[in-house]
């Protein structure tokens, strides 16, 4: 035994050829929805690596689109998630890059939401239809979306991750890891905790509330 989960071994429940190019880049394109917390206008995204080469064969770009739709892997829709995408007015942009230094399956996605918001996440797909964010905005991460993630944007001042987990600690939520990611020091940082419950929306409000705090993302478990 290799020490692999059954998931790793069989992978997901999924529509598609390839669990890497269609249920791994709909899974990227799900948590970019998350990350952005809102329905999507515009997607501009860049494929690296083998997505690059047979993103259209291997339906990556269906499955992408699946993805910033909502759908789950063993959507049906999935097939015609471009044509969906259309009649729902999101406008979805794909360009290729072949480049070494990341990850053969990524994908870069820069997302616009209905209300103007933009944000920017990277993630790669890394077999078995599991997959890696690498970076939110200008935050370097490595999430997998294996638990419900919880992110709190805050400024760089003493004391702040010690309270946002006191109130998590309080409401009965517990940590399954956490790290934090800044650019550099005094600048804004990013808290991205994993934990074993969910995080409802009055948690997340009573997170947002912490002084310093200046705003949460969360990515449910995918």
């Amino acid at each position: 035994m290799t020490g692999k989960s059954v998931f790793e071994i069989i992978g997901p429940a999924m529509v598609g050829p390839s669990s890497s190019h269609t249920a791994g880049a709909l899974r990227i394109g799900r948590a970019a929805r998350m990350v952005l917390g809102e329905n999507p206008a515009r997607a501009e995204i860049v494929l690296y690596g083998s997505f690059a080469k047979t993103y259209r064969g291997h339906g990556t770009d269906r499955a992408l689109a699946a993805g910033l739709l909502g759908m789950n892997t063993d959507d049906e829709r999935i097939r015609d998630a471009l044509a969906v995408a259309f009649r729902e007015g999101l406008v979805i942009m794909f360009k290729t890059e072949l480049l070494s230094a990341v990850h053969p399956n990524t994908a870069a996605i820069a997302l616009t939401g209905v209300s103007g918001r933009s944000i920017f996440v990277e993630g790669s797909s890394v077999g078995g239809g599991n997959i890696v964010i690498s970076r939110i905005n200008q935050f370097f991460v490595n999430i997998r979306g294996v638990y419900p993630t919880l992110m709190a944007e805050h400024r760089d001042r003493p004391g702040v991750i010690g309270k946002v987990t006191t109130v998590l600690g309080q409401r009965g939520i517990n940590i399954t890891s956490m790290n934090v990611a800044r650019e550099q020091k005094g600048v804004d940082k990013l808290m991205v905790i994993e934990t074993d419950e969910a995080v409802t929306e009055d948690i997340q409000e009573q997170v947002a509330a912490v002084p310093d705090v200046i705003g949460i993302i969360k990515i449910d478990s995918l």
